[in-house]
């Protein structure tokens, strides 16, 4: 959708002269015009000035000259005299159609998307069928996220110019924005026929590919984006994305090395979320997170420009999300909100997610004093919006997880700003002022990979649903696939969180436990066939791998109990899968790393009081999942402390729990009224 700074130039319909015609008649306005223009389209922009400057000395007033010479001065960065001159250009020629346009792709680019749209609009009238006009108008729209009048204008662009790839493309990205996927990709097809090696389409393409679960065909297309345009930023990351989700590991340590090696040079490869399964340091994490934040979304806004506010009776909170609905983060949260104390806390939801309204939409709006629905609004307006309202703890929800908008936080939604739930790491933004944690998850020691302050919550940082159904449907492991009598370990994580060596591990506990089995989530068919195949690499009969397909949550927990063990990843745990597990009785066998990812199943295992299932070495890991299996008693035991204690357990005591977070808002937020700056924080446990 945007232009670079080299490709604003727009071509003025004049043929390219030669040095010796222009010189030879020096006064001649139209020739050094013509000399500046070739010049101009070779790139050579300093000879192109210097003519353009010459004109101006002849003809001070002249247009097009003006035109041009504000284009250069856009190129060269200076965006203020480069909208002076146009302006001047426009100012002495009102039909000047092209002016206009290029007016507005600066402006576009500058992200002043209201004023390029006038812009726009000014050169289609002045010129009815403008094609790329059209196109960029468009593109604006779609930074507006007014997605039904982008296509509108993507499509009116592709009727004067069938073959116009950018157009398509463009349109492309207006049907994603409106969840039409199929129809994005049959938009995204269309541009490659007219242009082939059209990288940004590919890119495209591959990234309605993975919003249709059509992993591998999403990763032909990231592969051909980088051929095509080599270095192209952030696909190798999703680029390996694709292959976790497809457990295509073939190559895959090497290529984690070169990932971490590059966010070292501090390389535009990996977004944050994806860098969380790829790596195991916490302190390339972090970098990863920083150098996406400087690039995606720097601090606009600085927390000493929002006056401060005197002490109110209730602090205003607001929740910043685009998963309220049948979400993962929803059935955790929803009845943190229900909880809350009325008399000191009032709650606000601003909700940017699909445009889905269902039983938990429904239930977490009910539970606030406002919902608000922002999705078509521009960050800096969602944040000027909450400064309005004057939220006084703006709480992100999302992270970097899917549908973020960090830019929200960048632009200061409120003075006190806290990353929480969602994303389990540093967002590296200056802007984000806490993180909720625990001592589990960063022990002091390991503050310093972390741009936030931690708030240490006295038990588990993860809030969970304490009325959450489990469905009384019958279940039988016949209907899983599952054999009756042996040992079925599982692992119901997403499949992208499994890496070769864990996978290594799951086989050589099979190997050891006679007749057991591995249960996993059926994601999508080409990780079914890999892993299989993996398996029999390692002499383990492919049928000994069970696939469960998905189904509702209140029905997946109540199948959970079928297996006897839950098998844990690394470097990314399960995080919500290990609590619905416990929730359902199902014990849990972790392994800890150095990472907020790789310790949140260790966090919730103490917090439910089985730390015995904690272990911290490959061996360790191992020996502890064979020997359950051969002990029957001692696994049981574990069984009967989750059954007898899940309802008063930490873990999922969320009246507890909504108490600690409350009185981490309060101490945050006395901090602030005295003037103090974030630190670090520990809330003691309350008594019951």
């Amino acid at each position: 959708m945007k232009t670079g700074r080299k490709n604003v130039f727009r071509r003025q319909g004049k043929k390219s002269i030669s040095r010796q015609q222009a010189t030879s008649d020096p006064s001649s306005v139209d020739l050094l015009l013509q000399q500046a223009i070739a010049h101009h389209q070779a790139g050579q922009l300093p000879q192109a000035e210097a003519l353009y400057r010459q004109v101006l000395q002849v003809s001070p007033n002249h247009p097009v000259a003006l035109h041009l010479l504000g284009l250069i001065a856009y190129q060269a960065g200076n965006n203020a005299l480069s909208l002076e001159l146009i302006d001047k250009a426009i100012l002495l020629k009102p039909d000047y159609a092209d002016a206009c346009y290029n007016r507005g792709t600066i402006l576009q680019l500058l992200g002043q998307y209201e004023a390029a749209l006038q812009s726009f609009d000014k050169a289609i009238l002045l010129k009815p069928g403008f094609a790329q006009a059209l196109n960029n108008r468009g593109s604006a729209l779609l930074y507006l996220q007014q997605y039904e009048a982008a296509l509108e204008s993507c499509d009116s662009a592709i009727l004067f110019k069938p073959d116009y790839a950018e157009a398509l493309n463009n349109r492309g990205h207006a049907l994603q924005g409106l969840e039409r996927y199929q129809e994005a990709l049959e938009s995204y097809d269309k541009a490659l026929i007219y242009k082939p090696d059209y990288a940004d389409a590919y890119c495209s393409r591959g990234n309605a590919l993975l919003a249709l679960r059509q992993y591998q065909m999403a990763l032909e297309s990231y592969d051909k984006a980088l051929i095509y345009k080599p270095g192209y930023e952030y696909i190798p990351g999703i680029r390996m994305y694709m292959k976790r989700f497809l457990c295509n590991w073939e190559g895959i340590e090497s290529e984690c090395r070169n990932l971490e090696a590059a966010v070292e040079r501090r390389e535009r490869v990996v977004m944050p979320f994806q860098m969380l399964a790829i790596s195991a340091s916490p302190a390339i994490q972090r970098q990863a997170a920083e150098i996406y934040v400087r690039d995606k979304a720097p601090e606009r806004v600085n927390a000493a420009d929002i006056p401060r506010r005197p002490r109110r009776d209730r602090i205003r909170i607001g929740y910043f999300s685009a998963d309220y609905y049948k979400h993962v983060t929803s059935y955790l949260i929803a009845e943190l909100f229900e909880r809350r104390d009325r008399s000191r806390f009032e709650i606000i939801g601003f909700s940017f997610g699909p445009n889905t309204v269902d039983e938990m939409t429904r239930r977490i709006s009910t539970a606030m004093d406002r919902f608000l629905d922002v999705r078509s609004m521009l960050d800096s307006e969602v944040a000027a919006l909450s400064r309005k309202l004057e939220v006084d703890i703006a709480v992100d929800l999302n992270g970097f997880t899917t549908n973020s908008r960090p830019g929200i936080f960048a632009q200061r939604a409120a003075p006190i700003q806290i990353n929480f739930l969602a994303y389990p790491g540093t967002m590296g933004a200056s802007y984000m002022d806490y993180l909720i944690a625990d001592h589990t998850l960063i022990p002091e020691a390991d503050r310093r990979h972390y741009s936030e302050k931690i708030v240490y919550l006295p038990d588990s940082y993860q809030v969970n649903d304490s009325l959450r159904a489990i469905s009384p449907k019958p279940c039988a492991r016949a209907d899983e696939g599952l054999p009756e009598t042996a040992f079925v370990y599982c692992c119901f994580n997403n499949v992208f969180k499994i890496p070769p060596d864990v996978f290594d591990a799951w086989m050589r506990i099979l190997g050891r436990v006679e007749g057991s089995v591995l249960w996993l989530l059926e994601d999508n068919p080409g990780a079914v066939e890999n892993l299989r195949g993996e398996a029999a690499r390692r002499g383990i009969a492919p049928h000994r791998l069970v696939f469960a397909k998905r189904l509702p949550v209140d029905e997946h927990l109540a199948r959970q109990r079928l297996a006897d063990l839950l098998l844990d990843t690394l470097p990314y745990n399960a995080h919500t899968t290990a609590s619905d597990a416990l929730w359902a009785g199902l014990p849990v066998l972790t392994r800890t790393g150095e990472t907020f990812a790789s310790r949140v199943a260790a966090s919730l295992l103490r917090a439910v009081g089985l730390p015995e299932l904690i272990t911290t070495s490959e061996s360790e890991y191992e020996e502890l999942a064979v020997n359950l299996a051969h002990n029957p008693q001692r696994l049981h035991a574990f069984r009967q402390h989750l059954q007898q204690n899940h309802l008063t357990a930490p873990l999922f005591d969320c009246k507890a729990y909504t108490r600690h977070l409350e009185s981490a808002y309060c101490a945050i937020y006395e901090r602030y009224l005295a003037g103090l700056p974030p630190d670090h924080i520990d809330i003691p446990r309350l008594p019951s």
